[in-house]
């Protein structure tokens, strides 16, 4: 046997005196190979320290920012390395990609139509009946809630707007008391992107992006009501601003409002409904005989005409002049102009011979343009994740996110402003602009970042189509509905003045992105609060504004009040939790249901599995299945070797391993190497 080697510099090691203290009870032949391995490595004069493999294992890696835009990778056959047939066959695919995009965009602005004639068909005499009780409408909080409710029900801001004008106009409406409601139509009118983003739940990164870049829109539009509403309340700027600014100009009626998209949706959409929306107007101004008629147009082309007929009246005293009138017997006669109004030819949409009632249409169209709207928006995200790809994906980044040089940054945000507000004018809707790009945010093409500007460019260029269409209005109504179209205008550009130049006050990108967090770990919250922020939370206070002033501010300030500290503390104890007493560092003290959403996520979510296992088992079945993919995962894991350098360093000097140090597997128990 070969002599024991001198070790340079003998340093008492803690892993060599565990081996030592071990290998006194082992047999000679044993402890005399396990010396040698040890003495192999004292060739260099130092022995290394062995490592826990279990360190190795367990090391956490670090995590991916979820935020971060992903890298839509090219999976494809190169260009280059493609043949000339294969180059046509590329570039023809390429073009009919286009084309099937352009037809979904189209079906997508199409069945946007048709589910806002469904919701102002179910829901649209309800808006009207609302509008009614003027008492309620002088109350801003009222009027506000009001703004809302009508906007979600009818799915146009629009609508609800050209309701407000009428009744301005008709004096059953002060122009002070329709700002609160162009407020609430505000926050409306941000339900329908809330809802597309609804479509994207089966990524859960798609959903984060998707769901924060939609609700951004919903942040912007809430706090703007919050600051600014109490500001209306008490000086009446916008109302000043916009008086002044109407009796400045000398207004005369002009043309009709130019109609862009409209020209090319509404040949289609009209073969589906069409619909009387003077219905809804003749409601809200107190009209009896509007309420016993139908919101579907039945007779598109008619012709009224204005006659002079010998008509009867009961007393005489009634006429409007005295040579007019004249006695026959027991009746008195006079001349009026009689309206008669001759109908020509019907409408050719799908309902115009139907005896279905408004809301049995409305269920139909509602169920059918939700279907069309979802299908769409699926086929459009493939779509796009199959084009926007490699170097075609990179350049729209770059274009879209990318920030100027240094003393320009700020400008790149402005510029996406002009361009969403350009956008929104073309298309005449904000909702349609918001709702398009929401699936661009979500597969990552467009940053939360830049989706902020957009949307309030979009905020602006509703607000300018609003303008226009005022502008056309009749002589009656033209001032009234250009002020109230000018209120809405400085309302957006007193929000973004708020919420957006300076870096630490853009409150909603924060906001969406904490919420953004939240539903793509519980995704039922989506549909929690897109039912809480636009029916339940606008109904609770509406019914609170009817019980009157005393009502409304004894239950809400408190509550207010309420919401004010917990966000206050929630924010100490992220940043100062020192600066808190030690109960509220942190919400243990209170039960868990109250400060944490996981007791009702394993509600909700052993409720879908009851329901799951007793209508279907296809549920159980995917359950199985994952559960064993887990298993499998988990067993591999547990099987990985993993190399020791002692191990390697014995190795490479020609020497026998040592069993102990042969295979390394993964275990419970905290061993070292040696």
């Amino acid at each position: 046997m070969a002599p024991w080697p001198e070790v340079e510099k003998p340093e008492t090691n803690n892993y060599i005196g565990d081996s030592s203290k071990q290998n006194q009870n082992m047999a000679g032949k044993e402890g005399e190979n396990h010396k040698g391995n040890v003495a192999s490595l004292g060739n260099k004069g130092e022995i290394q320290p062995a490592f826990s493999t279990i360190a190795l294992i367990d090391e956490t890696r670090p995590e991916e920012d979820p935020w971060a835009l992903p890298e839509l990778q090219d999976t494809g056959v190169k260009w280059s390395e493609l043949d000339r047939k294969g180059k046509i066959i590329r570039v023809l695919y390429g073009i009919g990609k286009f084309i099937m995009l352009l037809g979904l965009l189209y079906l997508f602005v199409c069945s946007l139509d048709v589910l806002s004639s469904a919701f102002q068909l179910v829901g649209g005499k309800a808006a009207g009946d609302i509008f009614q009780d003027d008492s309620v409408l002088s109350n801003p909080v009222a009027g506000l809630v009001i703004g809302v409710l009508v906007t979600v029900m009818v799915q146009s801001s629009s609508t609800s707007s050209s309701i407000v004008v009428s009744m301005v106009s008709s004096t059953l409406l002060t122009v002070q008391s329709a700002i609160p409601i162009i407020m609430g139509a505000n926050i409306g009118t941000s339900v329908t992107n809330t809802i597309v983003a609804l479509m994207q739940a089966g990524d859960r990164n798609e959903f984060r992006r998707a769901f924060a870049g939609a609700t951004i829109h919903d942040f912007f539009n809430w706090l703007a009501v919050f600051a600014l509403l109490p500001i209306e309340v008490i000086s009446g700027y916008l109302y000043h601003l916009t008086n002044v600014i109407v009796e400045s100009f000398h207004l005369e009626s002009g043309e009709d409002a130019p109609e862009l998209l409209k020209v090319i949706t509404d040949p289609f959409t009209k073969l589906i409904i069409e619909l009387d929306k003077s219905v809804i107007n003749a409601i809200a101004t107190n009209d009896e005989s509007a309420k016993n008629k139908s919101l579907v147009k039945i007779w598109c082309v008619t012709e009224t005409n204005v006659t002079l007929q010998n008509v009867t009246i009961p007393p005489s005293e009634n006429c409007t002049s005295p040579d007019l009138c004249w006695t026959e017997g027991n009746l008195t006669w006079t001349i009026k102009n009689v309206t008669e109004t001759e109908y020509i030819s019907k409408c050719q949409h799908l309902f115009a011979n139907s005896d279905l009632p408004d809301l049995g249409i409305g269920l139909i169209l509602l169920a059918l343009s939700l279907l069309v709207l979802c299908s769409c928006l699926v086929m459009i995200v493939k779509l796009l994740n199959s084009v926007l790809k490699g170097q075609v994906a990179s350049v729209i980044k770059k274009t879209i996110n990318t920030d100027f040089p240094f003393p320009f940054t700020w400008l790149a945000g402005y510029l996406a402003m002009l361009a969403g507000a350009g956008m929104t004018f073309v298309v005449q809707s904000s909702s349609v602009f918001t709702s398009a790009i929401t699936p661009l945010v979500g597969i990552g093409v467009i940053s939360i970042e830049r989706s902020y500007p957009l949307t309030l460019g979009a905020n602006i260029g509703t607000t300018t189509t609003a303008i226009l269409a005022a502008l056309a209005s009749p002589g009656s109504t033209l001032k009234y509905s250009l002020q109230i179209a000018l209120c809405h205008f400085f309302f957006n550009i007193s929000g973004i003045i708020l919420f957006y130049p300076l870096p630490f006050t853009r409150l909603p990108i924060r906001m969406c992105k904490t919420l953004g967090n939240i539903t793509a770990k519980y995704r039922w919250f989506a549909i929690f609060y897109l039912l809480v922020c636009f029916f339940l939370l606008p109904l609770f206070v509406f019914g609170l504004s009817l019980a009157g002033w005393p009502v409304l501010l004894g239950v809400c300030l408190p509550l207010f009040a309420l919401c004010i500290a917990v966000i206050v503390i929630n924010v100490m104890q992220s940043k100062r939790p020192h600066s808190l007493p030690e109960k509220l560092q942190n919400w243990d003290f209170l039960p868990i249901w109250m400060h944490s959403l996981e007791p009702w996520d394993n509600i909700i979510m052993s409720s879908l599995a009851f329901c799951g296992k007793h209508c279907c088992g296809f549920c159980k079945c995917c359950k199985v299945n994952a559960e064993q993919e887990g298993a499998k995962d988990k067993q591999l894991k547990t099987m990985e070797v993993y190399e020791n350098t002692i191990a390697m360093a014995d190795e490479e000097r020609g020497g026998r391993r040592a069993p102990a140090v042969a295979c390394v597997e993964k275990t419970g128990t905290n061993n070292t190497a040696l």
